[in-house]
């Protein structure tokens, strides 16, 4: 269905049946914009539970007044509904570790590709935005002709020339109806990969402060395992060298000497590892914030150089959906599935233009100015799909199917989210079981330890109660220093898991200023 206006000369004052008609059509297109067809996206309902595990939360108190020989208290605490900090690693007291977050923020490269995959994806939005507005196309076209000569007719007056030029400006406006919502569907759709990206922007964030602080939780560990190893070699040395002195004075036999050596040999087998993995874990300590391996970061880390923050933050059940940012992010794809659905369904229905066009056209440039050079002319168009073999129904109902996938994996997703939390929930109840059973062990087996070597100076017992002391202190230390690390791990595990406290900082770096002087162009 079409309707035209001629070109013409000059104007009429008294409108023309077809220009009414042609007017009450514009008029009808814009009145039926307000429509969207499509699924209107409603978020997903929270979960119906009141708390992360089946029985009420229970502090981890086990190690109540436990203090550990690495430093800090074991204790710790859940305080249910706080808010989680934007800053958590700074709950680890350590200024070392958040000068390392704060470079790692500012160079890490992981980190600027999520902005700029941002802001991609917010430019295409404002980009899709413009299919809303008419499109204004100016053109001229200037021309050298010949006219036919003799007998034929020319459209110039002196029939003695046959060369002339033409001169022909014009404007053309084209609008395309947003009739049925399809557009703006699109740009519902694109809006939803935009703020997809965002939660992927936050996920990127939390995931790498989050390895930089566990990156220097292990350091700390492995530099633990280092020195309890180290002792125990010069304790197994020191037992060697008394064995050789009383070997040379014939109070022992040779076989003692040896046994001892074997286990001297043992211990030093477990140290070159745990150099290899710390020499690695300062190669990831380095790249994580943005170095090369040859620039090391300078900051070390101990277990005595961090302490364990005692008061956990626990969100309310009902807050998780709105924290996680894996889950917001999924959020964000069912949206984006429900739009594109509409769009499927816009595809369907008639497509509107209306395309209007306006100018001049002369012989001389001077002539341009005149009403008798003037034109003008304005197209409606509807057209419909009649047949095309189903090819938009199925599309139509794939795009359905995407959103019933998108709504399953948003699902599974939060499922796993709470799942998460509630792991790490239980880890650090047990964590604290560990922490005060490890240091007593510890403590226990040290001083079993000087105990035997004493008595076995006087000859009270024999060299196997001191190698089996040795090898139980040996055991003891490594797992102190293990549990330990755990329950650092395990408590910036539980930050990680309740979101990061994105929402109480601005991870978003506003886009650069725009310097192109025609941006609508």
């Amino acid at each position: 269905m079409a309707s035209s206006y001629p070109n013409k000369a000059s104007g009429s004052r008294t409108p023309s049946p077809r220009r009414i008609s042609t007017g009450l059509l514009i008029v009808t297109i814009g009145a039926l914009g307000g429509c969207m067809v499509g699924p209107d996206f409603v978020p997903p309902a929270d979960p119906p539970v009141g708390r992360y595990t089946s029985e009420p939360l229970r502090n981890p108190s086990a190690a109540d007044t436990i203090r550990t020989v690495h430093g800090g208290s074991a204790d710790q605490s859940f305080v249910s509904g706080a808010d989680v900090p934007g800053q958590w690693w700074t709950l680890f007291r350590s200024p070392a570790l958040n000068r390392l977050v704060t470079e790692a923020l500012a160079n890490n490269p992981n980190l600027d590709a999520a902005q700029a995959a941002l802001r991609i994806a917010q430019e295409n939005v404002e980009a899709q935005r413009g299919t809303l507005f008419p499109v204004v196309t100016g053109n001229g076209l200037g021309s050298r002709q010949k006219v036919p000569g003799g007998a034929l007719q020319s459209p110039l007056a002196d029939p003695n020339k046959l060369f002339y030029s033409l001169y022909t400006p014009q404007v053309t406006v084209s609008f395309t109806p947003d009739v049925f919502g399809g557009n703006r569907r699109e740009i519902e759709s694109l809006e939803a990969q935009a703020e997809n990206q965002r939660f992927q922007l936050e996920a990127t964030y939390l995931t790498l402060t989050s390895n930089v602080v566990l990156a220097a939780i292990q350091e700390a560990s492995l530099r633990a395992q280092i020195d309890a190893t180290r002792k125990v070699i010069q304790a197994q040395t020191d037992v060697l060298n008394l064995y050789n002195k009383q070997l040379s004075l014939g109070q022992i036999a040779g076989a003692d000497v040896v046994v001892q050596q074997a286990a001297l040999s043992v211990s030093m087998q477990l140290l070159p590892p745990l150099e290899k993995q710390l020499a690695q874990q300062r190669n990831l300590l380095t790249a994580l914030v943005g170095r090369l391996p040859s620039e090391e970061v300078s900051q070390t880390f101990t277990l005595a150089s961090l302490r364990l923050p005692t008061k956990l933050p626990v969100s309310l059940p009902s807050r998780l959906v709105q924290q996680r940012p894996d889950v917001k992010a999924a959020e964000a794809n069912v949206q984006q599935a429900s739009a594109a659905v509409g769009v499927a369904v816009a595809n369907r229905l008639p497509q509107f233009n209306i395309t209007a066009n306006g100018g001049a056209s002369a012989v001389r440039i001077a002539q341009l100015a005149t009403s008798a050079a003037s034109f003008y002319g304005i197209v409606g168009t509807v057209a419909q799909p009649i047949f095309d073999a189903g090819t938009l129904f199925r599309r139509q109902r794939a795009a359905e199917e995407t959103l019933n996938q998108a709504q399953a994996q948003y699902r599974a997703v939060v499922i796993g989210a709470f799942q998460n939390v509630a792991d790490t929930l239980r880890a650090l109840q047990s964590d604290a079981n560990a922490v005060a059973a490890a240091s007593a062990a510890e403590r226990a087996t040290g001083e079993s330890l000087g105990l035997i070597r004493k008595q076995y100076t006087a000859g009270a017992i024999n060299s196997t109660q001191v190698l089996i002391a040795q090898q139980s202190y040996l055991s003891a230390l490594v797992t102190s220093a293990g549990a330990r690390a755990n329950q650092y791990a395990d408590t910036a595990a539980l930050f990680q898991a309740l979101g990061g406290g994105w929402w109480n900082r601005s991870d978003v770096k506003p886009a650069p200023p725009s310097s192109d002087p025609a941006k609508f162009l």
